[in-house]
């Protein structure tokens, strides 16, 4: 009977590894479920690139040139409007290239999608190319339309 526990003790050397091999499976298990436990969060963006994909930048309307005559014209207002999509969108209004910033001559007015440039007592100067520029995350889109005060001939 003496000569049996040796053998169940197996050389020290040895047990330690098994010891550390064997729950490296199981370990590896484990580490597969986990995943599972943070694989719940991709349900949640689907909805969302959705969303972003099913409301393009775009106008809705565009702008449309605006014809005065210049004796009829000095002194009434111009407005330049565009209907945007989404409504989140922002939008700045440039004339020739440059941008309009707001002043008692040139009014913005944001109203959901519906965005207008008032220009206020019209003059011979302000006959030009309007441009509204619309602008969401990284994307930019551009409509443009000409204000054209005809002289007197």
């Amino acid at each position: 009977s003496e000569a049996k526990p040796p053998k169940e003790e197996t050389p020290k050397g040895v047990s330690p590894i098994k010891a550390k091999k064997t729950p490296s499976p199981a370990d590896a298990e484990r580490r597969k479920l986990r995943p599972g436990s943070g694989g719940e969060k991709p349900p949640e963006e689907p909805p969302f690139t959705y969303q972003l994909k099913a409301v393009p930048l775009k106008f809705v309307k565009e702008m449309k040139d605006i014809v005065l005559k210049e004796a009829e014209s000095v002194g009434s207002s111009a407005i330049f409007e565009v209907l945007i999509s989404p409504s989140t969108a922002i939008t700045s209004w440039m004339k020739d290239g440059s941008n309009i910033r707001e002043s008692p001559k040139h009014r913005f007015i944001a109203d959901g999608k519906d965005r207008k440039l008032h220009i206020i007592d019209v003059q011979l100067s302000d006959a030009g190319e309007y441009t509204c520029v619309l602008r969401l995350g990284n994307k930019e889109k551009t409509s443009t339309a000409k204000l054209i005060v005809e002289g007197n001939p």
